[in-house]
């Protein structure tokens, strides 16, 4: 049970006057925030006004047809694997492809699973249940009582918003549970405790969502009676970002535990006591904390100096979680980090915990194995010399087999079944999509203002001219520790490298590539070393003559879209075309507009004297009327409940009203994933990829 956090949150990321003053939000009124009202019928009425325009322009051609055609091959394709989670004795995927638009929950066995087409049993169709019930539901995903693994906690969104509904669900019978645990549609979750017991997290009503829209109280619910009646467990502060509660059932090992998210990179884990008393984790709140069987990490994000020693910022540490609790503290070190390296993940088995570190952004597989003598270390037999690997346990609590994914930007992703010290099993190999043959994949460094050596990969044909005229695509996120590394796309490869297009993905600061000294590096006032960093990167493949500046594109979404809304508005002379989507862009508002709250830490509070740093990469702020500007293509969801569609709308409308050179497109429903179905998905993929491809020259 390690990133309860980032578990919790997955489930679960100004007006300028056209003299060419900029107004700042603050100093005079928004002229554009009507377009805040998300299904107000005037801003409907805009939007649908210039989805039109979008597609007259660019969706109405043989080429594009072909293009989303070709992507939506990918997306609906059979042959893509099937990922699968081990819930008691059966593996369970949820599968999307043409006949299943919304997606079916189904499950095999590993005898089965291990067959080139394994048979499947369907437990729940979506598409069936939206047809039967009226709606437009989004798997979320499903929670399983062990031992039995009989009822299950489905989560279902409506468009594919962050807001859900929590059910209950008879996988022997496949059907819903008559009055049974039901959570009503908020932000939120539903967890067991045991069969008439689960934690709720949610709307409870006035006062009890925090300012970022998320909950703030959680209480322990009792079958059979009302959800107004559960019993409280915890509540925080309305300033808090997400407060949740999780059993930990783990044979054994059974505990409960409430996490406190103050904010992004700050929480606090307690122990929840037979009696209801909660005690706190006694450690720094920027650790991420995990506990697993007898052992509790931490991942520490700030250097630590404790029982005499100082521990840097970084590493991973383990001790026993009884002796830690009894106020012991001492650690060993899982890892270090270096100038090169970087912690990725740590998988734990039932005797093992493969370690996955970033040498430079290639993954690094170790084993470490604790014993009377300590731990010990060994290489991951059969792990690859480059690529992105992932790794994660089959059933950490019954034996030491690992699923091993293995891909980079031009090798179709394969799946392995991996027992610890022997060569792993190849189940899965994804088809290639795209011709690869004749392309490579470079790794280069540019030199940022302030001198950091920023990497970043370049995929492109062996027959590439260094004479600046090939079409290229810049993408990076640069935010929220979030890593980029190599990984195929099938879509990516047809709609842009089959046609000629360089790819390169930028692996600059705000991201988590070289641990948490690099996202750090580039928060709050700090945040313009992150842009830098993109700019640098756009010079240094001009001046390898790999493109120019007519010929470079750049592309992102959310914090990417921030991104690419600074490099359209700080470097327009460096871009013959930018994407944007699903963005943050009016950083005056953002903390006011849905979950933007929550990401005060990242990037300062606006409403404070913050605000004279956070106004110097406010795109919205930026956007002056009498600048040049190359091309820009808005993207974003009507349903994203957690990135305001009216950032996107806002900066559009601005700069088309100055005159600018815009595409604006919204799809209706998507939540912030921009598309709620692989045809949505497809089509939005094609209008930015048709956009780029005519901006930039493609032939």
């Amino acid at each position: 049970m390690s990133r309860l956090t980032s578990a919790c949150l997955a489930a679960g990321l100004i007006s300028a006057s056209l003299s060419g003053a900029v107004m700042a939000a603050d100093e005079g009124q928004d002229t554009y925030a009507w377009l805040e009202d998300v299904t107000g019928d005037k801003p409907l009425a805009w939007v649908k006004e210039q989805n039109a325009k979008a597609e007259a322009r660019l969706a109405q051609s043989p080429q594009f047809k072909e293009m989303e055609a070709g992507i939506r091959a990918v997306l609906d394709s059979d042959a893509k694997i099937p990922g699968v989670e081990k819930i008691g004795d059966y593996y369970y995927n949820f599968w999307k492809d043409k006949q299943h638009e919304r997606g079916v929950w189904r499950r095999t066995t590993l005898v089965e699973y291990r067959k080139a087409e394994p048979l499947w049993e369907t437990v729940l169709d979506l598409d069936a249940l939206n047809k039967a019930e009226g709606e437009n539901w989004v798997w979320h995903g499903a929670n399983c009582l062990r031992p039995q693994y009989t009822r299950c906690l489905i989560a279902l969104s409506r468009g594919g918003a962050d807001a859900d509904v929590t059910r209950e669900f008879d996988i022997a019978r496949k059907e819903w549970i008559k009055d049974g645990f039901f959570r009503p549609e908020a932000k939120g979750g539903l967890g067991w405790i045991d069969q008439d017991n689960v934690f709720v997290y949610t709307d409870f009503g006035d006062g009890t969502m925090t300012t970022s829209g998320y909950p703030r109280v959680v209480k322990r619910w009792k079958r059979g009676t009302p959800m107004s009646a559960a019993t409280p467990v915890y509540e925080g502060t309305p300033q808090d970002m997400y407060i949740a509660a999780m059993h930990d059932d783990t044979p054994g090992f059974e505990r409960d535990f409430v996490s406190r998210t103050i904010a992004f990179y700050n929480n606090e884990l307690f122990l929840i006591g037979a009696d209801g008393a909660l005690t706190k984790i006694d450690a720094p709140n920027s650790a991420e904390k995990g506990v697993r069987r007898e052992w509790l990490t931490l991942e520490l994000r700030e250097p630590w100096t404790v029982g005499g020693k100082t521990y840097a910022a970084g590493s991973l540490l383990a001790t026993k979680f009884d002796d830690f609790m009894a106020g012991k503290r001492e650690f060993d070190v899982l890892f270090a980090p270096t100038d090169t390296t970087s912690l990725a993940g740590a998988a734990w088995t039932r005797n093992h915990v493969v370690l996955n570190v970033l040498d430079d952004v290639k993954n690094r597989l170790k084993v470490l194995t604790h014993g009377k003598d300590g731990w010990t270390r060994s290489d991951f037999v059969g792990a690859p010399a480059f690529g992105t690997i992932g790794v994660g346990a089959v059933d950490p609590d019954e034996s030491d087999a690992v699923w091993m994914t293995v891909t980079d930007y031009l090798t179709p992703t394969t799946l392995s079944l991996a027992q610890i010290g022997q060569q792993p099993e190849v189940l899965k190999t994804m088809p290639a999509f795209f011709d690869a043959s004749g392309k490579v994949i470079e790794q280069h460094f540019a030199t940022s203002k302030d001198g950091t050596r920023v990497p970043y990969f370049v995929v492109h044909g062996k027959d590439m001219k260094l004479d600046g005229s090939n079409p290229t695509l810049l993408y990076g996120y640069g935010g929220f520790e979030i890593s980029l590394t190599p990984s195929y796309s099938g879509g990516m490869g047809r709609a842009w490298l089959d046609k000629g297009g360089v790819y390169v993905v930028a692996n600059i600061r705000g991201g988590g590539e070289y641990g948490p000294r690099w996202h750090q590096a580039a928060l709050k006032q700090n945040r313009h070393k992150a842009y830098e960093d993109m700019a640098a990167g756009a010079q240094d493949l001009v001046s390898r003559r790999i493109t120019s500046a007519r010929h470079l594109g750049v592309q992102g979404g959310s914090n990417g879209g921030l991104l690419t809304g600074n490099m359209l508005t700080q470097y327009p002379e460096l871009f013959g075309a930018v994407v944007v989507q699903v963005p943050l862009l009016d950083m005056k508002r953002y903390s006011h507009l849905l979950a933007g709250a929550s990401w005060m830490a990242e990037y300062g509070n606006p409403d404070t004297a913050d605000w004279e740093f956070i106004k110097t990469f406010s795109p919205y702020h930026l956007f002056d009327p009498a600048k040049d500007y190359p091309p820009v293509l808005f993207t974003t969801s009507t349903r994203d409940d957690r990135v305001h569609p009216g950032h996107a709308r806002k900066m559009a409308a601005r700069m088309i009203d100055a005159g600018k050179n815009v595409t604006y497109y919204e799809n209706i429903e998507g939540g912030h994933g921009g598309a709620a179905n692989n045809a949505q998905a497809a089509h939005m993929s094609a209008l930015a990829y048709s956009f780029l491809w005519e901006q930039l020259g493609g032939k």
